[in-house]
Parts: C-alpha cells; structure tokens; sequence
C-alpha cells in the first residue's frame, strides 16, 4: 500500500532541461528539478549541472573517494536576484554559483525563503527600518520576527531526493551547514564564496559578519577547486 503523501519519503519528480545564462554559465544547460512530498508547501527547484567532461589522462581520485558534489543552498530575493538590487549580495552570490557550478557541475537549491524566511512585505518593511537605522537582522526582530527564520531540512530532503548523501557546501554561513548536518547530509567541506561589496551594502555585510557569518571583509576573492 502506498503510504499518504504526508508520510512519504520526498522524491524529485519532473526534470526539465533549462539553457542558463546568468553569471557565466552562457551556453550550458542545466536540468530544473521539482519535488514531491518536502515538509512545506515551497515550490523549492533544484537547478542541477552535469559533471563536466572527463579530463583526457585519467586524473587520480582523491583518497577518501570521489570527490563530493559542489552545492549551494540559494535563498530566493526578489529584489537582488531579479531587480539586481545592490542593497544585498544575493543576485552576486547568485551568478558566481552559477558559473561554478556550469564548471565544475553541481546543484543549486533555489529555496522559496524569501526575507530570511519572513516573506517579500515583510522584508520590503524591514527596508523602511534598516533606512532608519536598524540593521538587517535588527528589522526582522522590530517587526515581530526571528532574525533568521530560514530552515534548511527542507534543503537536505531535497538532496537526499536527489541521491546526494555527501556534499561540498558554497557558503558564507555556518547555519546552513550545521543544519545540513543534523538533518543527516554529511558536508565534507565548506567553501567561501567571494565578498561582492557594493556601496549600498557595506552596512549589511557587516551585520551578517557581526551575526556569525565567516565574511572577512577585507580577504580578496576565493578560487573554488574542481
């Protein structure tokens, strides 16, 4: 008998074949990927790039195995990733995964957590606050919010629907990779991604360095191994 959906485990579903042109992933095409069954009712995508072509020499594994798969856990901002905001780092953070993950192959997690997990109006509220004064976690809290209200066993089901067990987490943001963790995906490593600074969001950055973020706000930008 099959069990109510509710109980079901999660499972990817539909997979369509999308050519991407944000940051530099111009002329790959990556699958979008829908789920069945997560623990909320987020239309949470999944933008998977293949591996890229084998090198002409064999190229050793490492010595643990196969090397784990290049991921980023992406929360969807309106404003940065479409409107390209600069207020954020979002839409940045957003093409350089992107363009890693055309290179390298991967999955990006595009999460329907917008705000911090607060929703659209209520951020659009929080920029009134943080115009008069209040930082970008300060606002959630005024009006009535937890700082960061982002949840990320949503994320992991999704890997795990996908068949990823062990992963090599994009990230500023130890959160995500001590959710990841409980929730039973292993990350076997974390890598940083680069400080896009703009004028409008040098206050913002800072308050995310301040809440636990490892932003070094002065180191110059990584390069993310293959």
């Amino acid at each position: 008998m099959t069990p109510p959906a509710h109980l079901a485990a999660p499972t990817a579903t539909v997979r369509a074949r999308v050519p991407v042109t944000l940051g530099r992933a111009e002329g790959r095409t990556a699958e979008l990927v829908t789920f069945q069954g997560l623990s909320d009712e987020g239309e949470h995508v999944a933008c998977v790039f293949p591996e890229p072509e084998p090198e002409p020499e064999p190229v050793p594994e490492p010595a643990s195995g196969r090397a784990a798969p290049l991921v980023r856990l992406h929360s969807e901002c309106l404003t940065g990733d479409v409107f390209g905001s600069t207020r954020c780092d979002c839409g940045p953070q957003l093409k350089e995964a992107l363009s890693l993950l055309a290179r390298h192959g991967g999955v990006l997690l595009y999460l329907r957590q917008e705000g911090r997990g607060i929703g659209l109006y209520n951020k659009l509220d929080g920029y009134v606050l943080q115009d008069e004064g209040a930082d970008t976690f300060e606002a959630n809290r005024l009006l009535g919010r937890g700082a960061d209200e982002r949840d990320y066993g949503t994320a992991a089901a999704m890997l795990r629907a996908l068949g990823l067990h062990r992963v090599r987490l994009l990230t500023n943001n130890p959160d995500k990779v001590a959710q990841l963790r409980v929730h039973g995906v292993d990350v076997a490593e974390s890598l940083p991604t680069a400080v896009h600074r703009t004028p409008d969001n040098t206050a913002y950055l800072a308050a995310k360095a301040r809440s636990g973020h490892h932003l070094l706000l002065d180191r110059p930008d990584p390069e993310v191994p293959a």
